[in-house]
């Protein structure tokens, strides 16, 4: 599928990628293919839940990125892909996998995609989605107690631990490999317009190029 454009949507925790992609799916609906870094956790069959709870997800080790990339590049041959998925309240793997379609347009999300050289290279545009700390720390609150099993102290503890070090370790220097940094992510809604413009464009008007 010589016609494919990938985007690559990252930036840290609770900034506004989630809100950003969705409103992308929403309004491209089968046009689009979204491939989630959070998908790619390793497996960890091998620890008790327990070891696997203290273990660090927030770091590109934590990551199968190679297994990423190689269905990426997949899709944009136009060949279909199983990705894995990911059970949150278990910290593993799940059994259940994910059928992807290759799309005209392909997002990729995630909040260390931009530090893989393999993924970058893949992606025809890159967007850093940027989001206040304090803002980031509240929204990842609400999201991980309400959907994903957590206590407000095992989030915290986890933040402080190794969230926050992190970010400022490998997701803040990764800034510099995007083409477009976005404030607020899908609640800011002139980029929005810009982005959704720039994909109509490839959708409706040929080939994609380079941003």
């Amino acid at each position: 599928m010589s016609d494919v454009i990938v985007i690559g949507v990252a930036g840290g925790t609770g900034s506004g990628k989630t809100t950003l992609v969705k409103a992308l799916m929403n309004r491209f609906g089968d046009d689009i293919s979204v491939l989630s870094h959070d998908n790619y956790y390793k497996r960890h069959d091998d620890m008790t839940y327990e070891e696997r709870a203290k273990l660090n997800y927030d770091c590109p080790d934590a990551f199968d990125t190679d297994m990423m990339a190689d269905h990426l590049s997949l899709l944009r041959q136009g060949h279909a892909i199983d990705c894995p998925t990911y059970d949150y309240t278990v910290h593993n793997r799940a059994e259940e996998v994910l059928h992807v379609e290759a799309r005209k347009v392909i997002v990729v999300e995630g909040i260390l995609i931009f530090t893989s050289a393999a993924l970058c290279r893949q992606m025809d545009i890159r967007i850093f989605v940027d989001a206040d700390a304090d803002v980031r720390l509240c929204r990842r609150i609400r999201r991980d107690v309400k959907k994903r099993g957590r206590t407000i102290d095992s989030v915290i503890d986890q933040y402080l631990t190794t969230v926050k070090p992190m970010h400022e370790l490998y997701v803040e220097p990764s800034k510099k490999n995007a083409h477009i940094i976005v404030p607020e992510g899908g609640k800011n809604l002139i980029a929005l317009e810009m982005i959704i413009n720039r994909i109509e464009r490839h959708i409706h008007g040929g080939a994609a190029t380079q941003a």
